[in-house]
């Protein structure tokens, strides 16, 4: 079993280092916690909040080329309870550059909004509490 403790990092690769890391702590009110440059022929930065247990990784590979999300479906939810701070994220989302677009399942438009950034992978901030 995973300790509470636990750290998650999320990664992915991406053809727009500094771009995609700029809209990801803009949008989310995130911050660059770490950044490499060169390991391994890998460029990376870390964003995310430091109060959290979870952060981001953006890594470029100089000799290959990452392209867009493979589905429309590879998604980061973030539940948003408040409405006036789901409002001021989504308006937060858009000023950093992420597109508002229609999910690919329409449950998510049902309970909050897609954005997608651009490599084509979407967050969604869903305007109600988390539950199992």
């Amino acid at each position: 079993m995973i300790s509470r403790n636990a750290v998650l990092r999320v990664a992915r690769p991406t053809d727009n280092l500094g771009q995609i890391a700029q809209m990801y702590c803009h949008g989310l009110g995130f911050e660059v916690i770490g950044r490499f440059s060169d390991h391994q022929g890998f460029d990376g930065v870390l964003v995310g909040h430091p109060h959290h247990h979870y952060h981001l990784e953006f890594t470029h590979h100089h000799a290959s080329t990452a392209g867009r999300a493979p589905t429309q479906d590879n998604l980061l939810v973030f539940y948003i309870s408040e409405s006036d701070q789901w409002n001021a994220q989504c308006e937060a989302m858009r000023l950093a550059g992420f597109t508002e677009v229609a999910s690919f399942n329409p449950y998510w438009d049902e309970n909050g909004k897609t954005f997608e950034d651009v490599d084509g992978y979407r967050v969604v901030l869903a305007s109600r509490d988390w539950t199992v």
